[in-house]
C-alpha cells in the first residue's frame, strides 16, 4: 500500500513541480476576477492568504499566490505527522504565505518534502489503523483514506494551478518576433 501512495504522490508532484516552471511574480499575484482570494501583505513584511472562518457560497476564486499557499499548508501541516502516528520532526512547520513566486514555490518544495518523508516513514500498521479520536471526526478513519486525501489535494489544486497558468498564457499570447 505504502509504495503505490508515494508512487502516486511522486508523480502528481513532478506533474505540479512542471507546471510551476517560469512562474512569474505577476502571474502568481493576478486576479483575474474581481473579489478573488490571494496573498497580500500584512504590513509587518509579511504576508497572509485571504480566507474566513466559514468559506462563502459560492467559493470565491482564487489566485496562484492563494492556491500555492494552501497546498503548502495542506502539505506540511502538523497532522500529516500526528494523524499518522510519526512525530513531528525540528523545523517541519510549514512556512507561511510568500509575496514572490520564488518563495511561494521554494515554500510548496519544502512543504512537499516534509510530507514526502512523512509517507515514507509511515508504516502499513499505521496506514491500516484507524487514527483515533487525534484526527476528531475522521477518528475512524484510517491512515491510508487520510493520506489518499492529501494526495487529493495535491492532485486537485495541482490541476487548477495549471489550469489558472493555461488561462494566464491564453489571455497574453506570445508574439514569435518579439523574442520574449
Amino acid at each position: 500500500m505504502k509504495a503505490h501512495l508515494l508512487d502516486l504522490s511522486d508523480f502528481a508532484w513532478q506533474r505540479l513541480h512542471h507546471r510551476l516552471g517560469e512562474l512569474t511574480d505577476k502571474e502568481y499575484l493576478w486576479e483575474p476576477v474581481a473579489g478573488a482570494w490571494t496573498v497580500r501583505p500584512t504590513g509587518d513584511g509579511g504576508h497572509a492568504a485571504d480566507g474566513s472562518a466559514t468559506p462563502p457560497e459560492p467559493a470565491p476564486f482564487t489566485t496562484l499566490a492563494w492556491r500555492i499557499a494552501h497546498l503548502t499548508e495542506v502539505l506540511g501541516a502538523e497532522r500529516t505527522a500526528t494523524w499518522l502516528g510519526l512525530p513531528v520532526g525540528p523545523d517541519e512547520e510549514p512556512d507561511p504565505p510568500q509575496g514572490t513566486a520564488a518563495a511561494g514555490v521554494a515554500s510548496l518544495e519544502r512543504a512537499h518534502a516534509i510530507w514526502r518523508r512523512r509517507l515514507a516513514a509511515v508504516t502499513d500498521e499505521a496506514l491500516a489503523r484507524p487514527m483515533g479520536e487525534l484526527a476528531g471526526p475522521y477518528a475512524e478513519s484510517d491512515g491510508a483514506a487520510f493520506a489518499l486525501h492529501i494526495l487529493d489535494e495535491l492532485i486537485h489544486h495541482g490541476a487548477e494551478i495549471g489550469v489558472v497558468r493555461d488561462l494566464y498564457r491564453h489571455q497574453r499570447p506570445r508574439d514569435p518576433f518579439a523574442g520574449s
